[in-house]
């Protein structure tokens, strides 16, 4: 309930897609919970809803039904959507929960439509990140994005995430599966993503294969995660092709919980070469399971790896390649990043919900 006149107030959130397995729809349905838990009415409106998430959710056109004055909205801001047009001719309290967006600049020469659609979103956040009345950035990286476009009032917040999935029990046929593969040697090097071009998994295959060179023969490449662009995943596959690495690289697509689980069950170490990112959900939830991350500072990575991880300072494969083999055989080394990242994803998801909530009832009250 709020405070305005003891009317009792919806806090109801806006979002592109909601999709499960994704860290936005995650974030989404447990901001809800939380929002429920500390006594507000909220539901979630989406341009597009899963089928498997078809009960959680309402079309993002049908909120007048549920509308009621003094409803306050909170965005989820990830891509472009009808929804940011929707929103700014409601005109309603806005609150922008921004989790970053991947540029026009990194789809260039692969997907013109993703190009069109990542300008756009640009427009969109400079649209409405002036009239919102609060920003909840997730890291300081997206914090200079907001402050950029126009956003007065932010506050940092982190991602809200199921990052018990990776440590649940695995879905035994993958496993056994990875059992299999390793059983012949090498070690295993996972990364968790969609496949596009700002998640570099090209630089990804060039680091496995100057590791498999100078290091180690044996070692296998996990890919894990959908695609979202095409052009660019044909290339992949073919760049694997090329280099002789078909065997030595998985390109999994999207799995599910007990088989991304069963993925950092096996693995030796995380690596991502990311160009971009906005927080990095899979790199907390390599901490979280355990396993070694060396990771490229791009975006919000050094903020959100702290000191739990090798940040390389260079991307060249060898030197990739060199960053991999202590991260695989020091077992001192090992030893130091696996209980500095489980301590730092502690300090992550400690009171995580709370703080969120606490931001949106403070912004919500100067509203009122």
């Amino acid at each position: 309930m709020s405070a305005a006149a003891g009317r009792p107030v919806a806090i109801h959130q806006f979002i592109a897609t909601l999709n499960p397995h994704d860290a936005t729809g995650t974030h989404a349905l447990k901001l809800r919970e939380a929002l429920r838990a500390a006594g507000w009415r909220s539901e979630i409106f989406a341009e597009a809803i899963h089928d498997d998430l078809a009960a959680e959710a309402h079309k993002h056109w049908t909120y007048p039904e549920h509308a009621a004055e003094g409803d306050v909205a909170v965005y989820q801001f990830t891509t472009s959507s009808a929804v940011a047009g929707y929103l700014a001719e409601r005109g309603l309290p806005l609150i922008l929960d921004f989790h970053n967006y991947t540029g026009p600049e990194y789809f260039a020469g692969w997907e013109p439509q993703s190009v069109r659609r990542a300008t756009a979103a640009a427009e969109e956040l400079a649209r409405l990140a002036p009239r919102a009345r609060l920003g909840l950035a997730k890291s300081p990286f997206s914090e200079a994005t907001l402050r950029r476009a126009g956003c007065r009032h932010i506050t940092v917040v982190p991602v809200l995430a199921d990052y018990g999935r990776v440590t649940a029990s695995p879905d035994p046929r993958v496993a056994a599966e990875l059992a299999r593969l390793r059983a012949a040697g090498g070690a295993d090097i996972l990364f968790v993503g969609r496949v596009v071009p700002s998640k570099r998994q090209h630089d990804l295959v060039k680091a496995l294969w100057a590791y498999r060179r100078l290091y180690d023969p044996r070692a296998r490449l996990h890919l894990v995660g959908g695609t979202a662009s095409y052009e660019y995943s044909k290339s992949l596959h073919g760049f694997i092709a090329d280099l002789g690495l078909a065997a030595a690289v998985r390109v999994t697509g999207e799995v599910s919980d007990a088989a991304l689980a069963a993925h950092f069950e096996v693995a030796d170490v995380y690596l991502s070469l990311s160009a971009h990112e906005g927080f990095g959900v899979p790199l907390v939830e390599a901490m979280v399971a355990g396993v070694p991350v060396v990771t490229r500072g791009a975006g919000a990575v050094a903020d959100t790896v702290a000191d739990a991880a090798l940040v390389l300072a260079a991307g060249d494969h060898a030197y990739v390649a060199a960053a991999l083999h202590r991260a695989c055989t020091d077992e001192r080394l090992r030893g130091i990043l696996r209980q500095a990242g489980r301590l730092r994803s502690r300090r992550i998801a400690a009171d995580a919900a709370p703080r969120i909530v606490g931001a949106i009832e403070r912004a919500v009250a100067e509203a009122a």
